[in-house]
């Protein structure tokens, strides 16, 4: 299958405009808004022409159906040529979302697992639902984080904190990843939108330009020596697509039973 076959015609990705912020939700309710290749090329896009507009200080993003997003489209990513996503590196558009002159901020309810939770770290503020639940459970199909979630969750929760959620596949609360500094807020569930727009008003409200400069300054305090590691990472990642274990997982998780695991 294609990296960025083409999207049907229901609308991936919603948006809506209140004065100078923009709320951007992921439409894939039924499935629990999983990142298709399609979802992530339309997200990006959204996104892209949202930071282009001077007239937009603030982006939020969101999901439909009182969920973030649980991960990647299994289905979609097990059909994928390993050398032809490694070729096209679809993981790293999430480079774009980092490198966005406009805050975002995502507001998370529900579950935000793998890609989701790694979409959610490319923000750069999290509101949380208390009970939202995140996680980097790749460990469990074979595989293992891709986009940022092994550089980033390490230089938020530490060495020790990050082994055992990437490693074990443990999911955390909002509470939890507030109480550790990785959440900006942790709020009542159902309230983390109605959160994140208010803080989204907050920062539309101050100097354009020194919204924009001090957001650079404290990237790049955050990033320097991340992008060898984000390379690593996306690089480990395509290869794991083409085990025998990683493609086992993804079989077994869409064939809803326990894999086999066989070392290789």
């Amino acid at each position: 299958m294609k990296v960025g076959a083409a999207p049907s015609d229901e609308p991936l990705v919603l948006c809506e405009r209140r004065g100078p912020v923009a709320v951007v939700t992921l439409n894939r309710p039924a499935v629990r808004n999983a990142l298709s290749f399609a979802l992530v090329r339309e997200l990006l896009d959204t996104m892209a022409a949202l930071d282009g507009d001077r007239g937009v200080r603030v982006i939020v993003l969101t999901g439909q159906g009182g969920v973030f997003a649980a991960g990647a489209d299994i289905a979609e990513l097990a059909a994928a040529d390993p050398a032809e996503l490694a070729r096209q590196d679809p993981l790293g558009l999430w480079q774009e979302l980092r490198r966005m002159r406009s805050p975002v901020v995502a507001a998370v309810e529900g579950l935000a697992l793998g890609g989701g939770m790694e979409l959610a770290l490319a923000a750069d503020m999290i509101v949380a639902g208390e009970g939202a639940r995140f996680g980097q459970p790749e460990i469990r199909l074979g595989m293992a984080p891709g986009a940022g979630g092994t550089q980033l969750l390490t230089r938020a929760l530490g060495k020790w904190r990050t082994m055992e959620v990437v490693l074990a596949g443990r999911l955390v609360s909002g509470r939890e990843l507030y109480e550790a500094g990785l959440v900006t807020r942790a709020v009542p569930d159902s309230q983390a939108l109605p959160e994140a727009i208010r803080l989204a008003e907050s920062m539309a409200a101050m100097p354009a330009q020194a919204v924009e400069l001090a957001k650079e300054a404290v990237q790049a305090a955050f990033m320097a020596g991340l992008q060898e590691g984000l390379a690593l990472e996306r690089k480990n990642f395509y290869l794991l697509c083409a085990t025998a274990d990683g493609q086992e997982g993804m079989r077994a998780f869409l064939e809803k039973r326990e894999p086999r695991w066989r070392g290789k």
